[in-house]
């Protein structure tokens, strides 16, 4: 299902994620340089790619917070509340 009413972040919300997501892209670009390094251990790799999950979950955390805010609890208001608890079901799939 995609939403029509498009992504509504706050400033302050936009600038967060958009830091935590460069964040992301240099942990994941030092793990592919560790994957060319013969003496790193793996336990390391395993640490950093721990490291990349938990700033992508909270990414998807403030992500899903604005879109509860922004049209899961006006879905009422606009008459589309199956579709909605429909979108709900289908991102608590990969939660």
């Amino acid at each position: 299902m995609i939403c029509c009413h498009g992504l509504k972040l706050d400033e302050e919300v936009q600038e967060d994620v958009r830091r935590r997501l460069l964040s992301v892209k240099g942990h994941v670009e030092g793990v592919l340089r560790m994957l060319e390094n013969d003496h790193v251990y793996c336990v390391d790799v395993l640490k950093q790619l721990k490291a990349v999950g938990g700033a992508l979950g909270k990414v998807g955390d403030q992500v899903l917070q604005s879109h509860l805010r922004n049209h899961v609890v006006t879905a009422h208001e606009r008459g589309d509340e199956e579709r909605i608890v429909g979108e709900l079901m289908e991102i608590l799939k990969y939660r």
